[in-house]
């Protein structure tokens, strides 16, 4: 439907392209990791939380939200 066409950046705003470039490559990067980190603290948090009986109602939920974080951090 739609096709997207890139337009050519002038010589002059080159620097300024390249370094908005490397700016959100690093916090591309930088909110992965955090994501996954974050991910693996809550399935942790999951689980030592669900080895109760009672504490399964919160403890389940939680830790699947961290493995989903985890797969969104990951692809």
């Amino acid at each position: 439907m739609s096709e997207s066409t890139q337009k050519e950046v002038p010589w002059i705003l080159w620097p300024f392209y390249a370094l908005w470039k490397v700016l959100t490559l690093i916090l591309n990067i930088t909110g992965r990791i955090i994501c996954a980190v974050l991910g693996l603290a809550l399935m942790a948090t999951g689980v030592a939380i669900s080895l109760s009986i009672i504490g399964a109602i919160i403890g389940v939920p939680l830790a699947s939200f961290g493995f989903l974080l985890v797969v969104r951090a990951l692809f």
